[in-house]
C-alpha cells in the first residue's frame, strides 16, 4: 500500500525547513528518493535535512562524485552517517546498485538520492519519495508529493505526516 502527501513550500529556506522536519522522523535504514527536473531544489532539501541531523559541513550536490558521506551528530534517532548521493550520470540500474546504499543505510545511515526515480527499481522497496515541481508562476514556490510505501512508512506515516503538517495543502 502507498500512502501520498502533498506539500507546498514558498521558499528555499522553506525547503530547508521542510527537509529538517522529515528529518525527525528517519531512522537508519531509510531512503529518500528526491526526483523533479534540474533546479526543482533536490540538493536545497538535503542541505535542511542534513543541518537537521547536525551537519555543520556544507552539503553540496554530489554530481561528479556521485556519493558523499556525512557523518550524523550522536543522538536520538541512532543515525549515524547521512548518504547524499545523486544517479543522474548512471545509465545503468546496475550501477545504481554498485553505489551500494542499501548496504550502507544499514550501517546506522540515512540516504537521499537524487533522480531518485532512476533509482526507484534498485532501491525503491520501503523507500520513501518525493516528488519536487517548481510552480510556474513562482519560481520561489515548489509542490512537493511525498508518497511512503512499505511496512516501515506505514508504521511511522502518522508521525510523518504530523511533521509536515505546516506544509500540507489539498492534492
Amino acid at each position: 500500500m502507498s500512502t501520498s502527501l502533498a506539500l507546498a513550500s514558498g521558499s528555499a529556506a522553506a525547503t530547508r525547513e521542510l527537509a529538517a522536519a522529515l528529518a525527525t522522523v528517519c531512522v537508519p535504514g531509510d531512503v529518500l528518493l528526491l526526483s523533479g527536473d534540474l533546479g526543482a531544489g533536490k540538493t536545497t532539501f538535503a542541505q535542511g535535512f542534513g543541518r537537521a541531523l547536525g551537519i555543520d559541513d556544507p552539503v553540496t550536490s554530489p554530481t561528479f562524485t556521485l556519493v558523499r558521506q556525512y557523518e550524523v551528530a550522536p543522538g536520538p534517532t541512532g543515525l549515524r552517517t547521512l548518504l547524499h548521493a545523486d544517479v543522474y550520470r548512471l545509465d545503468h540500474l546496475g550501477e545504481i546498485a554498485d553505489l551500494g546504499l542499501g548496504q550502507l543505510v544499514e550501517d546506522g545511515g540515512v540516504a537521499l538520492v537524487e533522480w531518485g526515480d532512476a533509482a526507484e527499481p534498485v532501491l525503491g522497496s520501503g523507500a520513501l519519495s518525493l516528488l519536487l515541481e517548481t510552480d510556474p508562476d513562482d519560481e520561489g514556490r515548489r509542490r512537493i508529493t511525498v508518497t511512503g510505501a512499505g511496512e516501515s512508512w506505514d508504521d511511522r506515516w502518522s508521525a510523518l505526516a504530523s511533521a509536515l503538517g505546516p506544509w500540507t495543502v489539498a492534492p
